[in-house]
């Protein structure tokens, strides 16, 4: 009987079928933008699809980049365990989208650059630029391990696949068709596997409404859970969820993942116009708010049919992360083929975060290591270089998928990891791009300042997690249930969801238990306030000639570009008027930014 405990139903014939055939699908399209590009085999082509995307596909895109398997997997269980607090990140998401489509997309936009980190040494110096690539590569090698590890987990829970076999798979469908295919197969999978997410969602729900008597039930049985009390308006920083954690500190996160993540700044720069490249991020926004509700109300309806029989504390799953593959598999196992989609669903968004960084670390390694020292290059040498890159980044996040798993919860590890290292990097590049008094030095001192608080802080809170008193789990009950199996199942690389260790230091309860939204604040305020302070210490940037290309300009916005008639005084009038409507981007077309004997110049 549904929702009442014990061993679940696993996969049917029709579900390996439906789950196979979606995959292939997805390494198909990727495969046909291959052979469909073949005769375009630059590296512009592969890395940033000719700079010809359009809106859409590049909005969708964004979304499932994100909105990975981690989403699927974890979001449903927040919204079951914590209640609906996470909704209120829609307020962050349009928060973010205004910030990064006004401020940073005409900024990178502008300066016609492929990896993000290219800014870093025009705005200071070449070693910094090698610090900031860097710190991105680990933190994405990290971050997708994750992603891999969140479906194989679901997989793992309901099909009893090999963990190891599924996680290696997973590597070698993304490595397939992001080698042969360049970031163009990872735009168009991307859109894919987007809508195969939402149809995962939707399943869910439609099933439960039908289950439980309709979708006016489910809300009323999440109100009386206590489940949607969604505005806490409490100020205490070391609260995990309140309405100011989310609003500010989510704010500040999404913003370092969407505005400064190569992943990401390597989509909306492929736009073949500054108006797309904007619009995507606004279409993205709309598509943030449907998923994160989809996979809201996935775990609202998750609590309804669970409520009096908890499968987590009756030892039915071993974790958290795997409540809702457990929750398919109860209720969608009489329809052959549904589960299949529902996995496929959790695996299509993982397949989109993987392929896309692994498109971005390649571009990224590319643009800020081999091609800086080994000048020279032909097309076709950087196109092996390119191919041999994304299998050798594919490995490694293969091999990160064992460390990732140990971090707990995916959906809070994957921001955390986020928040520790885009914090730091976010304070950074606004000190180049707000303050002409910045120097390198400055910057240097900035960055590792606000790094080395942040992983302080960070890692400190995973090794003495907080209390329930300041991450406020709701109540849960096994009153229901007719099978009480009274133990926990072991499975690999899972941690225990309220494992506190014997010993906890005076700075358990308060410095490490802050909330891990605030990682990125903490590191962006720490990188800004000492990068200025070191800055004016070393004299700050008098000596220093710096093009204004890499400042925020007060017409990138599009409540002054509209209405300003004064123009760049060193862009032409027509890559001015160009750039103002959205036209074709002049920073590949008329203008050529030079770094000559430490002076920053601009070429017409």
């Amino acid at each position: 009987m549904v929702g009442t405990g014990g061993p679940v139903a696993t996969f049917s014939v029709w579900d390996y079928v439906v789950f196979a055939g979606t995959i292939l699908a997805a390494a198909g399209l990727g495969l046909f933008q291959a052979i469909r590009g073949r005769k375009e085999t630059s590296s512009a082509e592969f890395l940033l699809g000719g700079r010809q995307m359009t809106a859409v596909p590049v909005a969708m895109s964004l979304t499932a980049s994100f909105m990975s398997g981690i989403t699927v997997i974890g979001t449903p269980a927040e919204a079951y365990r914590y209640g609906t607090a996470f909704w209120l990140f829609g307020f962050s998401y349009a928060i973010m989208s205004t910030v990064t489509a006004e401020i940073f997309v005409p900024l990178f936009y502008r300066l016609g650059i492929t990896s993000a980190y290219e800014y870093l040494e025009l705005r200071f110096s070449r070693p910094i630029r090698v610090i900031g690539t860097s710190m991105y590569i680990v933190q994405t090698a990290l971050y997708t391990g994750l992603v891999i590890y969140a479906p194989a987990l679901a997989l793992n829970q309901i099909t009893g696949l090999d963990l190891w076999g599924v996680l290696v798979a997973t590597g070698a469908v993304c490595i397939i068709y992001c080698t042969l295919g360049g970031l163009k197969a990872v735009i168009w999978t991307d859109v894919l596997q987007m809508v195969i997410m939402l149809a995962g969602f939707v399943a869910v729900i439609a099933r439960g409404a039908v289950l439980q008597g309709g979708l006016t039930k489910i809300w009323k049985d999440a109100g009386e859970g206590g489940r949607l009390e969604t505005f806490d308006f409490d100020p205490d920083p070391l609260k995990r969820h309140t309405f100011w954690t989310i609003l500010v500190g989510g704010s500040v996160m999404w913003v370092s993942i969407y505005s400064i993540n190569q992943s990401q700044v390597q989509r909306y720069i492929s736009c073949k116009t500054l108006g797309h490249a904007k619009m995507s991020l606004y279409v993205n926004m709309v598509g943030l708010w449907i998923t994160v509700s989809l996979a809201m109300f996935s775990g609202l309806t998750m609590y309804s049919i669970y409520k009096q029989c908890d499968p987590l504390t009756n030892g039915d799953v071993g974790t958290t992360d795997q409540l809702l593959p457990y929750l398919v598999m109860d209720i969608l196992a009489v329809y052959p083929g549904i589960p299949g989609l529902f996995v496929a669903a959790a695996y299509s968004g993982t397949l989109s975060t993987v392929s896309s960084s692994i498109n971005a670390l390649v571009a990224v390694t590319m643009e800020d290591f081999i091609v800086p020292v080994w000048k020279g290059l032909t097309e076709r040498q950087i196109s092996w270089m390119n191919m041999g890159l994304s299998i050798f980044f594919g490995g490694v996040c293969i091999g990160m998928a064992g460390v990732a798993s140990a971090m707990g919860s995916v959906l809070q590890a994957a921001l955390s990891i986020f928040g520790m290292i885009s914090g730091p990097l976010l304070g950074l590049y606004l000190l180049g791009m707000l303050f002409r008094t910045a120097n390198s030095v400055g910057g240097l001192v900035g960055m590792i300042t606000g790094l080395a608080l942040t992983l302080w802080v960070g890692i400190g809170g995973q090794i003495y997690p907080p209390k329930a008193e300041k991450t406020n789990p709701l109540p849960l009950t096994t009153e229901g249930c007719t099978i009480n199996q009274n133990y926990t199942t072991a499975y690999p690389w899972t941690s225990p969801v309220t494992s506190q260790p014997d010993f906890r230091p005076a700075l358990a309860d308060t410095w490490y238990s802050l909330s891990y939204l605030y990682f990125s604040l903490l590191g962006l305020l720490i990188t800004l306030v000492s990068g200025l302070l070191v800055s004016m210490i070393t004299g700050g940037c008098k000596q220093e000639k710096l093009n204004s290309d890499l400042f925020v300009r007060k017409n990138d916005l599009i409540c002054f570009s509209f209405f300003s008639k004064s123009k760049a005084s060193d862009v032409t009038e027509k890559a001015a008027a160009d750039f103002d409507l959205g036209a074709d981007n002049a920073a590949f077309t008329d203008i050529a930014v030079m770094c000559k004997d430490g002076e920053k110049t601009t070429k017409l």
